[in-house]
């Protein structure tokens, strides 16, 4: 699909300030889409919705369906009358810049539990008719989602893979016995979704109203201890114990010596192509009932993927293997149409990653950092950018601007400034003005950038276990200097959001008004127009 010129600002929810320990859907969520709207910039990207498990990350999830419930803002079930002040009266002091996982987590499914107790005291209401509408409408992922969800926290949170035989291999009469057993538990996770997907979905709505398009993600695997895995073996590369008998990961590139071993159960995509997909498809549309546009993760795995052994150790062990291809994405062009796709083609690219992409007119990514360990042939200069792409100073897994600019080589830091004409002193914002002013028809920045801050506001360290996505921004960050001034990069690169294109010419073509000015004689300007 074409992609008209604009710019936003990378920032997950969890990273919003909020008084609960961690960014939800409430009043600050409003106050960013404003502040975005206000600056001109139509675009906000985050990181994936889902509800986070191991080591908290949002790329490894309970659910690729599902939404995130640390998320549900209390603010919002206190004016819908869920919850009461005196609910809130026992809330934690948490830190004001960092995510305390730990801590949040019991508080927030406290609160959840107590709005839900709220919810059934109201068997009547119009809220109660709007959850039974959700439940149905959500019956195809949702039934099983609840009923994982269930049987976990009551084997203490355990991965599927060790419960007991009956449950793992979903025997139909041990999910009927314990959904019978555990009907209201059942009925718990399915509010705490019901609450999560009402909050998002009036967001999501308001920043439509602003003009603010949201661009989501999509990971390409789902993590094996999730409903998906759970509910659908067939899908997937398991042996008859449920264990994966291959995963995902990265063989040694930029971002770790050893690659990055990721765990995820592997496609049997053979199987996806007989059924038309269908998952995928199901998948797609779900998120896109959530976000405007899709970033696909590790668009690579789609024209081929690194398979490692389960049980290894590192990925630096593995082998390449023939993805889907052309063969996935013509089932969604035929299914979905025009395709809202980003296609996150970074790492070890080939031709045929290359030819995949540009086969479906899908805009690539390119990450300033990386421009300039090389020559003056380096895609990731800005002046060999295509227009189709996608430009940013950096994403969630690298690190700030400042940081990498202070942890570069002195070789790449003369570059950069010999690049960009610059000092180096205000280097963050010397970055967001190579993209925004690049020929990408999409330029973004992570909100660390638009700050100015180091290391220390870094959101993931790829292949580190614990630690990440904790960052969050101070809640005198969206200052009307800040505003101002980004407003006026969008205005000068023509990003503003609502700023015309410009017409198509032919070669040769002007209006008066674009020439440049002429002097009759010194110190007078005339315009050709006049």
């Amino acid at each position: 699909m074409k992609f008209s010129r604009s710019s936003g600002v990378i920032l997950h929810p969890t990273s919003l300030p909020s008084p609960d320990g961690i960014g939800d859907l409430g009043p600050e969520a409003y106050r960013w889409v404003n502040f975005l709207h206000d600056s001109g910039c139509g675009l906000w990207q985050i990181l994936p919705l889902g509800p986070t498990g191991y080591g908290d990350s949002p790329y490894q999830c309970f659910s690729a369906f599902a939404g995130n419930p640390y998320l549900v803002s209390a603010a919002l079930l206190l004016e819908d009358g869920l919850i009461t002040r005196r609910d809130l009266r026992d809330r934690p002091s948490f830190p004001a810049h960092r995510v305390d996982y730990g801590e949040v987590i019991p508080w927030k499914l406290a609160i959840l539990d107590r709005a839900y107790r709220h919810f059934k005291e109201q068997p009547e209401s119009e809220l109660a008719a709007e959850y039974q509408a959700f439940v149905e409408a959500e019956s195809s992922w949702l039934e099983d989602f609840a009923l994982f969800m269930a049987i976990k926290e009551s084997h203490g949170g355990i991965p599927w893979d060790q419960w007991p035989e009956p449950l793992r291999l979903r025997q139909p009469d041990a999910l009927q016995g314990f959904t019978r057993a555990h009907e209201d538990d059942l009925a718990r996770h399915r509010f705490r979704q019901f609450l999560f997907f009402r909050q998002w979905r009036a967001l999501k709505q308001y920043a439509a109203q602003k003009k603010v398009r949201i661009i989501g993600d999509i990971p390409i695997f789902v993590a094996y201890d999730s409903a998906d895995v759970w509910s659908n073996p067939e899908l997937f590369y398991l042996d008859q114990a449920g264990k994966p008998t291959v995963v995902a990961g990265v063989p040694p590139d930029y971002f770790s010596a050893t690659g990055q071993l990721w765990g995820n159960p592997i496609y049997r995509w053979p199987y996806h192509k007989e059924t038309g997909y269908e998952w995928w498809l199901r998948r797609i549309r779900a998120t896109l009932d959530l976000v405007d546009f899709i970033r696909l993760d590790h668009f690579r795995g789609f024209s081929g993927y690194w398979e490692v052994p389960y049980g290894n150790e590192t990925a630096e062990e593995g082998r390449w293997v023939q993805g889907p291809g052309a063969d996935f994405f013509d089932a969604v062009c035929s299914a979905l149409g025009q395709l809202p796709i980003i296609a996150e083609d970074l790492g070890e690219i080939t031709q045929d990653v290359i030819d995949l992409r540009e086969q479906f007119d899908l805009p690539g990514m390119k990450i300033l950092q990386f421009a300039f360990a090389g020559d003056n042939t380096d895609p990731f200069l800005p002046h060999n950018y295509p227009h189709n792409c996608v430009a940013y100073t950096g994403t969630h897994d690298n690190d700030t601007a400042l940081g990498w600019y202070r942890s570069a080589s002195e070789k790449e830091r003369d570059h950069i400034r010999r690049y960009l004409a610059r000092s180096g002193e205000d280097i963050a914002w010397d970055m967001i003005r190579a993209v925004w002013s690049s020929v990408a028809v999409m330029a973004l920045a992570p909100m660390q950038d638009l700050l100015s801050l180091g290391t220390e506001a870094r959101m993931n360290f790829p292949g580190q276990a614990g630690g990440n996505w904790a960052w969050r921004m101070p809640g005198d960050a969206l200052s009307p200097g800040l505003t101002a001034r980004l407003r006026e990069m969008n205005r000068l690169y023509r990003r503003l959001e609502g700023q015309p294109e410009p017409p198509a010419r032919k070669y040769g073509e002007y209006d008066a008004a674009d020439a440049p000015p002429r002097r009759t004689r010194p110190g007078r300007v005339v315009n050709p127009s006049q």
